[in-house]
Protein backbone atom coordinates (compact mmCIF):
# COMPACT_ATOMS: atom_id res chain seq x y z
CA UNK A 1 0.00 0.00 0.00
CA UNK A 2 1.26 3.49 -0.92
CA UNK A 3 1.33 6.03 1.88
CA UNK A 4 -0.48 9.27 1.05
CA UNK A 5 1.54 12.38 1.80
CA UNK A 6 -0.98 14.87 0.37
CA UNK A 7 -2.73 16.62 3.28
CA UNK A 8 -5.83 17.14 1.12
CA UNK A 9 -8.40 14.50 0.28
CA UNK A 10 -8.86 13.69 -3.43
CA UNK A 11 -12.08 15.72 -3.41
CA UNK A 12 -10.36 18.73 -1.82
CA UNK A 13 -7.47 18.47 -4.29
CA UNK A 14 -9.92 18.35 -7.20
CA UNK A 15 -11.73 21.48 -5.96
CA UNK A 16 -8.41 23.27 -5.53
CA UNK A 17 -7.24 22.37 -9.03
CA UNK A 18 -10.57 23.37 -10.60
CA UNK A 19 -10.16 26.83 -9.01
CA UNK A 20 -6.90 27.42 -10.92
CA UNK A 21 -7.78 29.74 -13.80
CA UNK A 22 -6.23 29.55 -17.24
CA UNK A 23 -7.69 32.85 -18.47
CA UNK A 24 -8.15 36.26 -16.86
CA UNK A 25 -5.51 35.62 -14.22
CA UNK A 26 -4.06 38.47 -12.17
CA UNK A 27 -0.82 38.66 -14.20
CA UNK A 28 -2.79 38.51 -17.45
CA UNK A 29 -5.10 41.33 -16.37
CA UNK A 30 -2.10 43.48 -15.36
CA UNK A 31 -0.46 42.99 -18.78
CA UNK A 32 -3.71 43.62 -20.66
CA UNK A 33 -4.33 46.84 -18.72
CA UNK A 34 -0.74 47.96 -19.35
CA UNK A 35 -0.87 47.28 -23.11
CA UNK A 36 -4.25 49.00 -23.37
CA UNK A 37 -2.93 52.05 -21.49
CA UNK A 38 -0.08 52.20 -24.01
CA UNK A 39 -2.69 52.74 -26.72
CA UNK A 40 -2.69 49.28 -28.27
CA UNK A 41 -5.81 47.28 -29.05
CA UNK A 42 -5.81 43.52 -29.18
CA UNK A 43 -7.88 40.37 -29.16
CA UNK A 44 -7.78 37.65 -26.54
CA UNK A 45 -7.34 33.88 -26.50
CA UNK A 46 -7.59 33.27 -30.24
CA UNK A 47 -8.51 29.61 -30.56
CA UNK A 48 -7.61 29.61 -34.25
CA UNK A 49 -3.90 30.19 -33.45
CA UNK A 50 -1.47 27.62 -32.01
CA UNK A 51 -1.33 27.76 -28.22
CA UNK A 52 -4.45 29.98 -27.97
CA UNK A 53 -2.36 33.12 -27.30
CA UNK A 54 -3.35 35.37 -24.41
CA UNK A 55 -2.96 38.61 -26.40
CA UNK A 56 -2.98 38.97 -30.18
CA UNK A 57 -2.20 42.23 -31.97
CA UNK A 58 -3.23 41.09 -35.42
CA UNK A 59 -2.34 44.24 -37.37
CA UNK A 60 1.22 44.07 -36.03
CA UNK A 61 1.51 40.24 -36.25
CA UNK A 62 2.51 40.25 -32.55
CA UNK A 63 1.57 37.75 -29.87
CA UNK A 64 2.03 37.98 -26.12
CA UNK A 65 1.77 34.96 -23.87
CA UNK A 66 1.51 35.51 -20.12
CA UNK A 67 2.85 32.45 -18.33
CA UNK A 68 2.58 31.48 -14.69
CA UNK A 69 6.08 30.76 -13.43
CA UNK A 70 5.18 27.49 -11.69
CA UNK A 71 2.94 26.09 -14.43
CA UNK A 72 5.33 26.82 -17.28
CA UNK A 73 8.64 25.99 -15.58
CA UNK A 74 10.25 29.42 -15.34
CA UNK A 75 13.72 29.57 -13.80
CA UNK A 76 12.84 31.99 -11.01
CA UNK A 77 12.14 31.35 -7.31
CA UNK A 78 8.41 30.75 -7.90
CA UNK A 79 8.98 28.59 -10.95
CA UNK A 80 11.73 26.59 -9.29
CA UNK A 81 9.53 25.43 -6.41
CA UNK A 82 9.01 21.70 -6.52
CA UNK A 83 5.88 20.21 -4.98
CA UNK A 84 6.56 17.84 -2.14
CA UNK A 85 3.58 15.63 -2.92
CA UNK A 86 3.17 13.74 -6.17
CA UNK A 87 6.48 15.23 -7.37
CA UNK A 88 6.87 12.88 -10.35
CA UNK A 89 3.45 13.80 -11.69
CA UNK A 90 4.14 17.55 -11.39
CA UNK A 91 7.56 17.28 -12.97
CA UNK A 92 6.06 15.47 -15.99
CA UNK A 93 3.10 17.87 -16.14
CA UNK A 94 5.27 20.98 -16.17
CA UNK A 95 7.64 19.46 -18.74
CA UNK A 96 4.64 18.72 -21.01
CA UNK A 97 3.57 22.37 -20.63
CA UNK A 98 7.07 23.57 -21.55
CA UNK A 99 7.16 21.32 -24.63
CA UNK A 100 3.67 22.42 -25.72
CA UNK A 101 4.72 26.09 -25.31
CA UNK A 102 7.77 25.51 -27.51
CA UNK A 103 5.70 23.80 -30.22
CA UNK A 104 3.07 26.56 -30.20
CA UNK A 105 5.59 29.39 -30.33
CA UNK A 106 7.55 27.69 -33.08
CA UNK A 107 4.40 27.21 -35.18
CA UNK A 108 3.45 30.86 -34.66
CA UNK A 109 6.89 32.08 -35.72
CA UNK A 110 6.76 29.87 -38.81
CA UNK A 111 3.43 31.56 -39.56
CA UNK A 112 5.05 34.98 -39.50
CA UNK A 113 4.12 36.06 -35.97
CA UNK A 114 6.49 37.68 -33.49
CA UNK A 115 6.09 36.15 -30.05
CA UNK A 116 6.85 37.52 -26.59
CA UNK A 117 6.46 35.69 -23.30
CA UNK A 118 5.77 37.64 -20.15
CA UNK A 119 6.38 35.67 -16.98
CA UNK A 120 4.22 36.14 -13.91
CA UNK A 121 7.23 37.38 -11.90
CA UNK A 122 7.86 40.09 -14.53
CA UNK A 123 4.42 41.63 -13.96
CA UNK A 124 5.55 43.00 -10.59
CA UNK A 125 7.68 45.76 -12.16
CA UNK A 126 5.29 47.43 -14.60
CA UNK A 127 7.69 50.23 -15.60
CA UNK A 128 10.32 47.75 -16.74
CA UNK A 129 7.67 45.57 -18.39
CA UNK A 130 6.24 48.58 -20.25
CA UNK A 131 9.67 49.40 -21.72
CA UNK A 132 10.12 45.79 -22.81
CA UNK A 133 6.65 45.54 -24.34
CA UNK A 134 6.96 48.90 -26.11
CA UNK A 135 10.23 47.76 -27.70
CA UNK A 136 8.63 44.45 -28.75
CA UNK A 137 5.44 46.02 -30.12
CA UNK A 138 7.11 48.88 -31.99
CA UNK A 139 9.86 47.04 -33.80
Amino acid sequence: MVERTDPLSPEQRERTMRAVKSEDTGPELRVRKLIHSMGYRYSLHRKDLPGKPDIVLRSRKKIVFIHGCFWHGHHCPAGSKKPKTNADYWERKIERNVQRDRRSQSALRRGGWSVAVVWECQTRNLEKLERRLRTFLEK
